[in-house]
Parts: structure tokens; C-alpha cells; sequence
């Protein structure tokens, strides 16, 4: 392509065309608050920029996550916080059942007390958070149990999941487990720790208005106290691991921010100079276009 511009034309169309290319990068770079809108403006950083908006992506669905296993953690801590004091209070109930002052009368009453507390545990085996059975294993749909109190032994069988992976991932990377089953809270296979056998034979025992086996029983319950203690404390080492990973997330989510801004963010203040340059460029370029002297060789042949 031939063009009919001449050397001097083609210069100042040049310099005009840069001038308004660096008025552009001025006034997108205030628009957009970024000195980075396109890969063409800073090839080299790219790469860079891409990687780090990709882990702050992935901090954010971490916490996300760590937000809503918070919600869940705080429930079953809760909730075995309530197990604990109930428990305690069937232990008093087994203690004032094994007094020999006591009538068949008074620990049939105690007995319906007993079961009061039953029921309130399968109460809290059934406890849910974000729409799940937070006790009930990978299964979080499944009701983990039932009650009847008209049969000698109560509870059903746990109906929840038989396995229990749940775990969450911290932000560093690492992942540890967050939950209990129901069985393995309330329903141990060791019978030293079986809190619902504890009491089924409590309760038994009472109706039997059997003293030796209520003293029995509550010694038995004695030594089960300390298994519900460790699943409480169980969730309070968890609830700590939890809040410490909110945290941690939060300062990455806000570092991996400030390392993005310091790429892509633009100098506002300098954007603006810049702008001003270029517009009094632009204006002096046009002026001495105009003043330029446009006579041709016939106007002095006249």
C-alpha cells in the first residue's frame, strides 16, 4: 500500500496517535482502578496474576467451607454440652434411686425421670445443621435413632451411616476430621463407654425397685461419665481447629488481595498526571499543527 502522506504528515499523525494511546491507558487505568485490564499490558506480570487470582479463588471456597463446618462444629458442641448435663442429671437420679429410704413408688418415679433423659438424648442424636443428621456419619439423611420406652431396651439400633469420613481442608492445605457418629458418642461397643446401655440398665433397675442393681447401675455410670466427657472435649478441639483455620484463611484471602493489588492495582495519582501530560501535549501538538505555514511554491509565484 502506497500512502500519499508526506514524511512530515505521517510524523505528526504518528505523534498524535501516541499521545491519544497514552491518554486511553490514563483514563481506562482511572476508570478501572487496575494498571493491568489486558494481558497486553503487562505480558510478564500475567502469568504471575493469573496464578494468584487462582489461589485467592480457592481461599475463598476454603473458607466458605470452613464457614459452614464452623456452624456445624458449634452445633454438636452444643448439643454434647447438653448430652453432658443431661447425663449428670440421671447419674443424680441413680444416686437418690439407690437409697434404701427409697419405696417402689418414688423410683418408678425416678424411672420415668430416667427416660425423660433418654428420650432428650435421642433428642440430640437427631441435631442438624445446613439441613443434615450431624451425628449421623456419611449418612446425614438418616435419622441415627428411636425410641420406645415401653420396650426393656428403649433405643433402637443406630440406623446411621456405618462410615464417617467427614472432614474439612484447612486453608494450608491439610485436612482433619471434624465429627462423631451417634454410636460412637452414646452406643459404644465397649460397654465401660455405652452411654444409652448405662442408662437402659439405670432405668431397669428402678422399675425393678431393685436397690443393689440401681447401686449397680450408677456405678456403671460413674465410670461411662468420663467416655462423654472425651467426646465433648473431643468437639472442643475441633472448634479450636476450626476458628484457627477461619483466621488463617482470612489473612491469606487478605494477603493474597494486597499481592494482587500491587500487580494489577494502578498509581491513581499518576494516571491523572499522566493524563494531564497527554492532554497538553495533544492541545501544543494540534496549536503548532496549525500554525504551520501552508503556502505552496505558486503562492510566491503570484
Amino acid at each position: 500500500m502506497i500512502s500519499n502522506l508526506n514524511s512530515s504528515n505521517a510524523r505528526f499523525l504518528y505523534s498524535l496517535n501516541s499521545i491519544e494511546k497514552r491518554m486511553n491507558t490514563a483514563q481506562q487505568q482511572l476508570a478501572s482502578g487496575k494498571r493491568i485490564n489486558v494481558a497486553a499490558d503487562s505480558p510478564d506480570d500475567v502469568t504471575a496474576l493469573l496464578s494468584s487470582r487462582a489461589q485467592l479463588e480457592s481461599a475463598k471456597q476454603t473458607n466458605s467451607n470452613l464457614d459452614q463446618t464452623q456452624t456445624e462444629v458449634n452445633a454438636a458442641e452444643k448439643a454434647l454440652q447438653q448430652a453432658s448435663s443431661a447425663y449428670e442429671r440421671a447419674r443424680v437420679l441413680g444416686s437418690q434411686g439407690g437409697s434404701d429410704l427409697q419405696t417402689a413408688d418414688s423410683r418408678a418415679t425416678l424411672a420415668r425421670e430416667v427416660e425423660a433423659v433418654m428420650e432428650e438424648l435421642v433428642g440430640i442424636t437427631r441435631t442438624t445443621a445446613g439441613g443434615r443428621y450431624i451425628f449421623s456419619g456419611d449418612g446425614d439423611n438418616l435419622v441415627p435413632y428411636t425410641i420406645d420406652v415401653t420396650q426393656t431396651d428403649p433405643f433402637s439400633a443406630y440406623s446411621g451411616a456405618a462410615t464417617n469420613t467427614r472432614q474439612v481442608q484447612h486453608p494450608n492445605g491439610s485436612r482433619f476430621q471434624i465429627a462423631k457418629s451417634a454410636d460412637e458418642i452414646f452406643d459404644s461397643a465397649d460397654p465401660n463407654s455405652n452411654v444409652f446401655d448405662s442408662l437402659t440398665q439405670l432405668r431397669n433397675a428402678l422399675l425393678a425397685n431393685d436397690g443393689d442393681a440401681v447401686r449397680a447401675a450408677n456405678e456403671r455410670m460413674n465410670g461411662v461419665a468420663p467416655h462423654l466427657e472425651r467426646m465433648l472435649s473431643y468437639y472442643g478441639t475441633v472448634q479450636n481447629r476450626v476458628d484457627a483455620g477461619v483466621e488463617y484463611g482470612k489473612k491469606m484471602v487478605l494477603d493474597l488481595q494486597t499481592q494482587i493489588s500491587k500487580v494489577e492495582g494502578a498509581d491513581l495519582s499518576q494516571a491523572i498526571l499522566d493524563q494531564q501530560q497527554a492532554q497538553l501535549n495533544m492541545q501544543a501538538a494540534l496549536q503548532s499543527r496549525a500554525q504551520l505555514d501552508r503556502r505552496t511554491l505558486f503562492d510566491y509565484l503570484r
